[in-house]
């Protein structure tokens, strides 16, 4: 047991080398992680780590899936909800249909049953990897928002036809009314049961508690809950998460109080940081096992039909985001849509975008050793197949995405306002709304306070400054805002040194000195934000 746990740590510290690695390359920390995972597997100390794939399903996906869907806008996911919709289900049912009939053709003694099921299995992209390059190379947040949309909702309708696949292949029979029945129930109860959870959630956290720790280990507990109801009862647990994990998301605000904001978004992000960097090194280091298993088919024939499917794949994902474009620009001709006329940039960076990740390991290894006391027919190609086209379009897509995003230069036509412009008008309408209640509810009591006063005439200053602001912004040769920023980031530098020196003083309590060192790191995270907004 203890060996065990300190392999985790060194592994945990392993992640962190090889992120640190990937910041200094300015790559995706994803296919760093992969390929030092693939190092990792040769050694001697970690050749024998494996992966249990209930392990993935029920301790890793649930709280991914529960913080992608905190995390992404309701807002955006509404605007295109009917491109997400269409990559996450009815291109994720044709890619695996394009798969299935391929390799039945390629792969001597396939059926078309093991080829739905290799489909199901390869046909989710993994959107972490593609979501982190695009705001890399900040590609429009359009195309970002459709990425994450799509990852909320791929897993569950890839796990479905993974399922229905398998149960063919075990009972060697397919009834496709009864599965499309099955399908649609799966989807609504799962999303029901999500929802359902969700509700009595937000009533606990909204009448219940009063302590920020117990909230925001709830909010750890919250995804569990939706996965495990949905699955027991042989519904989606992935679509379970996702609709309860968006309905409590829009409701943050009057479900928890300041504290449990601010302390549970550090949390969270740590937690799926470490979750992320295990999920993505342990698919390196699965290749060993995977040979070893491969039996009577040759290392060469299964690397030929791994590359095989892989083209296939990437081919059908590229043939799926056009005919969406087309078929978006026809159907605008009736109803209403968030983009009449898509072109062909967005589709580019998006076919391109499609990489496999862990969801898809996690299946093939969910595949059973032994149906009715015989061994699963080809389970071992299947596994290494699948491996092939994580590795593949992981590390080739992934290593050109960003050159792909930067060839087609893709603009946002979608934001009217630029981000930075939107910034300045909030900050300015702040002000504007404070300085506007000090003046009619309190303009006596200023006259007698001078705190008041000087908050007065702080909020003014701030609404010369950010009007100031909006109109260097018209002027792209001025300078003098870059300017400021950085010698507003040195004073920050100073103040900070000079409360370290007074921490050192006894008479000063170290708690208030770190309270002020907190406010000055709040306050150069939001300098050097903008500051790279304008660079």
């Amino acid at each position: 047991m203890q060996d065990n746990f300190i392999q985790y740590i060194y592994l945990v510290l392993i992640i962190l080398g090889l992120v640190m690695l990937a910041n200094r390359m300015k790559l995706a920390y994803p296919i760093i992680l992969v390929l030092g995972g693939l190092a990792l597997s040769f050694t001697d100390g970690f050749s024998k780590l494996t992966i249990d794939p209930e392990l993935i399903f029920f301790i890793f996906l649930p709280p991914l899936l529960y913080e992608a869907a905190w995390q992404v806008s309701w807002k955006q996911f509404w605007k295109w909800r009917r491109v997400i919709m269409s990559f996450a289900f009815p291109i994720v049912i044709l890619t695996s249909c394009v798969v299935a009939f391929a390799s039945y053709v390629f792969i001597p003694g396939f059926t078309l049953a093991l080829g739905f099921l290799l489909g199901g299995i390869v046909s989710p992209p993994d959107a972490i990897s593609a979501t982190t390059i695009m705001r890399q190379v900040k590609a429009p947040k359009s195309l970002v928002s459709i990425a994450e949309g799509e990852s909320l909702l791929n897993d569950a309708s890839s796990l479905i036809v993974f399922r229905f696949a398998l149960a063919a292949v075990i009972t060697g029979q397919f009834h496709f009314k009864q599965a499309a029945i099955s399908f649609f129930l799966v989807i609504i109860m799962g999303a029901l049961i999500g929802l359902a959870i969700g509700l009595v959630i937000y009533y606990i956290h909204r009448y219940l508690i009063r302590s920020s720790s117990v909230e925001i280990v709830l909010t750890l507990v919250t995804p569990y809950l939706m996965y495990y109801f949905a699955e027991h009862f042989h519904f989606s647990g992935v679509l379970a998460v996702v609709s309860g994990g968006l309905f409590l998301s829009g409701r943050r605000q009057s479900m928890l109080n300041y504290r449990s904001r601010v302390q549970g978004i550090n949390v969270w992000v740590n937690l799926v940081f470490v979750l992320n960097g295990l999920i993505f090194l342990f698919i390196g280091l699965q290749l060993p096992s995977i040979v070893n298993q491969l039996g009577e088919t040759s290392l060469t024939k299964a690397i030929g039909y791994g590359l095989a499917i892989s083209f296939v794949l990437i081919i059908a994902r590229f043939l799926c985001t056009f005919g969406a474009a087309l078929f978006t620009r026809f159907i605008s001709r009736f109803i209403k849509v968030a983009d009449a006329n898509p072109g062909w940039k967005g589709p580019i960076i998006l076919g391109w975008g499609g990489m496999r990740g862990v969801v898809s390991l996690a299946m093939a290894l969910s595949i059973p050793l032994f149906i009715n006391a015989q061994t699963f027919p080809y389970r071992n190609l299947i596994l290494f197949i699948t491996f092939i086209v994580i590795l593949v379009t992981l590390v080739f897509q992934g290593l050109t995405l960003p050159w792909v995003i930067r060839k087609v230069k893709l603009e946002d036509r979608y934001n009217p306002i630029p981000e930075q412009e939107q910034e300045l008008i909030i900050q300015k309408k702040i002000a504007k709304v404070s300085l506007q209640l000090l003046d009619e509810k309190y303009d006596g009591e200023r006259k007698q306070n001078d705190h008041l006063n000087i908050l007065s005439s702080r909020l003014r200053t701030e609404v010369s400054f950010f009007q100031q602001d909006l109109k260097e912004l018209s002027n792209s040769t001025d300078n003098t805002l870059i300017k400021f920023q950085r010698i507003y980031l040195e004073l920050l530098e100073g103040q900070r040194h000079m409360l370290e020196e007074m921490n050192h003083k006894d008479e000063f309590d170290e708690d208030l000195i770190r309270k002020y060192l907190a406010l000055i790191d709040l306050e150069e995270l939001k300098t050097r934000e903008k500051l790279l907004q304008e660079i």
